[in-house]
This record gives structure tokens, sequence and C-alpha cells, in this order.
């Protein structure tokens, strides 16, 4: 389950680093970058901290 978060938490991280390249490309709209900006950033916030604070894997 923790693989899962992880990937998902990295995907979501990645959904807001990628799409700028496109952008600044010119092979993506500002419209659809700022949707993955948003999916992107949901997906982080609502993930990462289920495995960034676990008190277990630190000690």
């Amino acid at each position: 389950m923790k693989l899962v978060i992880k990937s998902l938490s990295f995907l979501g991280l990645a959904f807001t680093a990628i799409p700028s390249f496109f952008v600044l490309a010119g092979s993506l709209s500002i419209e659809m970058y700022k949707t993955l900006m948003l999916v992107g950033t949901g997906m982080w916030l609502l993930t990462a901290p289920f495995w960034i604070f676990n008190k277990k894997e630190n000690a």
C-alpha cells in the first residue's frame, strides 16, 4: 500500500513539473497546463503526508 501511495505522489509531482516544458515548447495549451497543475498538486498534497511523516520509518 505504501508503494502505491508513494507512486501516486510522485506521479502528482510529475504532473506539476513536466507540463511546463510542453507549454514552453508550444505543444500544450495554457488551459490544459492549469488543469494538469491542479490535478498534480491535489495528488501530491493528498498522498505525500502519508509516507513523508511516517514516524516508524524515521526512527
